[in-house]
This record gives C-alpha cells, sequence and structure tokens, in this order.
C-alpha cells in the first residue's frame, strides 16, 4: 500500500481528454469509451473520479481545443484540476484534492500516453501513492514526424511493459485492463 498515512482509498484519474489534446490520438474512441466506462464504475463504486485540464500557450484556456472532449464530463461533485506542466501534481491542488479523500492510490487514465501520463505516474510513485495505469484507457498520437522512432502503439505498448514492474519504498506502479482493474483498495 502507499507509503502515505490514512490514506486507504483509490481515486480515478481522467488526464487531459480535452479536444485538442485526442483530436488525433490513436484508438480514440475506444480509449474514450473505456474511460467513459471506467467512470460510470467508479460513480457506482463512490470511488472518487478527478479530472485534470491541461492548459499552455499551445492550448489556450478557454479555447474549444482546451474543452474536453464532449463524451466525457465531469459530475457536479467531481474536481477539475487545471495544470500547465506535464506532470498533474507539480504546482496544482492535486496532492490537497487526494489528500481530502483519503487517497493512497491513484488509477490512471488519459493522454498523451508519452507525456502527461508518464509523468504523472511517476510524479504519483515519487510523493508516496501507488499508482495503476488502466493499459488500455490512454492514448498518445503518431508522432514519428518528430522524431520519435515508434507507432503509438509500441509507445503505449511500453509504457504498459515498464510500468507494470514499477515500485519504490512501500508503493508500487503496476497496470490492469479496463475490464480487469479494481477500483476500489478499501
Amino acid at each position: 500500500m502507499a507509503s502515505l498515512e490514512n490514506r486507504p482509498k483509490s481515486a480515478l484519474l481522467v488526464i487531459d481528454m480535452q479536444k485538442g489534446v485526442v483530436a488525433d490520438a490513436h484508438d480514440r474512441e475506444r480509449v474514450i469509451a473505456n474511460i467513459g466506462s471506467l467512470v460510470a464504475r467508479a460513480r457506482d463504486e463512490d470511488v472518487p473520479v478527478v479530472w485534470v485540464q491541461h492548459s499552455d500557450e499551445g492550448l489556450a484556456e478557454g479555447s474549444e481545443e482546451w474543452e474536453l472532449v464532449p463524451e466525457l464530463a465531469p459530475g457536479d461533485d467531481e474536481p477539475l484540476v487545471g495544470k500547465h506542466y506535464g506532470d498533474s501534481f507539480e504546482e496544482t491542488d492535486l496532492e490537497s484534492v487526494l489528500a481530502k479523500r483519503a487517497v493512497g492510490r491513484v488509477v490512471v487514465t488519459g493522454a498523451q500516453t508519452d507525456a502527461c501520463v508518464r509523468a504523472t505516474l511517476h510524479g504519483a510513485l515519487v510523493r508516496g501513492y501507488d499508482a495503476t495505469l488502466v493499459s488500455d484507457a490512454h492514448t498518445t498520437e503518431d508522432l514519428r514526424q518528430w522524431g520519435v522512432p515508434v507507432s503509438p502503439e509500441q509507445v503505449i505498448a511500453h509504457t504498459n511493459a515498464y510500468w507494470s514492474e514499477a515500485k519504490a519504498p512501500g508503493r508500487k506502479g503496476d497496470t490492469a485492463s479496463t475490464a480487469e482493474v479494481s477500483l476500489r483498495t478499501d
């Protein structure tokens, strides 16, 4: 269990599922559907859902590209964390949002696999959280034209493989599919 004291609960993180971020994402519709089913399960199981939304000079807050995809919408009582860096914890209130809910484990979904998802996974582990990556509920776009030497499928597969072995003293990373992931830890 996480190295954070008195944090027995899990939370579902939905990272950057914004129109401009996932417009050209690999397997977009399936990933959105998987995240949608996880959000519904979390709500049914009384597991907190925390939404993360990125903005920067290329993704202006309030623009159409900045908006969450219409297939996914936060509930009225679900926090929305705005961020400006890849790691969803960096200079945000995510840690206090999770602490308020006694969360010591995050279940991570969203975009982009090789940027904000990966940075948030590492950020969680470093800060004392256990972090589960949902293997079929994260995505990225094809970045080979910018020098990334592998396809989106390979980026996703590599991230799933290495995260399944992630660990640090008193905490761990793991992966599970949408169908197999447990959202509750308490």
